[in-house]
């Protein structure tokens, strides 16, 4: 086994991770995901009640077949998955396909604009600083879209509905569970809130008090294929890559 110094390693990391940083405050199309955690997953690792299994209906199960996740037949146009298997295919397909995701980052606010109003950026933490309750100011990074997929909380839209009050954003909260119900609703509400800023997912049904669907992960998926087209069109019109199976016209 070769042998590193210590020093090597540590120069490494801080020289390709400063890069990483550098590239994000710069223009172009580049997809950036900050997640609070040091995982990845949300809430599909949790599966139902902690079985590691969920659910998933036509026809989000093609974005997992394009993944390479294997799917149990249920009945119908119905799959159930492997919460671990699933997570690890669509973290590896999102990397592939160039998105950076970077652990331990909180978006702890906005940047906005006005004339016309829009959102421009966000501001970030880390997420080890906000929990230890240290004073350290955080750092602002431009972008073209910034999209709310926090889940149930909601805490993008929530921060932008406090503290940009030109927006007349309020966030009710999600209802009480109708699985069907939530599916159908989650997509449909899912898109632009004002210039800049996305909804998707739970924060969503969060967004426009609709209800919750618990351990059944279609409407999810399909929630951020449809994002990821509303985004993609914005920025690039016609050029933008369909993503399947959303069609919006």
């Amino acid at each position: 086994m070769k042998s590193v110094e210590e020093s090597t390693i540590t120069r490494a990391i801080i020289r390709k991770a400063a890069e990483d940083w550098i590239n994000l405050a710069k223009t172009g199309l580049e997809t950036v995901v900050f997640e609070r955690k040091l995982s990845f997953g949300g809430g599909i690792g949790g599966g139902g009640m902690q079985f590691h299994k969920l659910v998933v209906q036509d026809p989000a199960d093609k974005i997992l077949k394009e993944t390479g996740c294997e799917l149990e037949l249920l009945e119908k146009d119905v799959y159930v998955a492997d919460t671990a298997a699933m997570i690890a295919h669509l973290a590896s397909a999102t990397i592939d396909a160039g998105a950076k995701i970077i652990f331990g980052v909180i978006v702890d606010d906005l940047i906005y604009r006005d004339s016309p109003l829009r959102v421009t950026g966000v501001v970030v933490q880390w997420t080890s600083v906000i929990k230890s309750k240290l004073h350290l100011d955080p750092l602002g990074l431009e972008a073209k879209a910034v999209i709310d997929c926090t889940g149930h909380d909601a805490e993008v839209l929530t921060v932008a509905s406090k503290k940009i009050p030109e927006l007349n954003l309020v966030v009710p909260g999600e209802k009480s569970m109708w699985a069907s119900q939530a599916e159908k609703l989650t997509v449909e509400n899912t898109g632009e809130v004002c210039p800049g800023l996305y909804v998707a997912g739970m924060a969503a049904a969060a967004l426009h008090q609709t209800p919750r669907m618990g351990p059944i992960f279609g409407g999810m998926l399909l929630s951020g294929a449809k994002v990821a087209q509303l985004v993609a069109r914005k920025i690039l019109g016609e050029k933008a890559r369909k993503v399947v199976p959303i069609d919006i016209g």
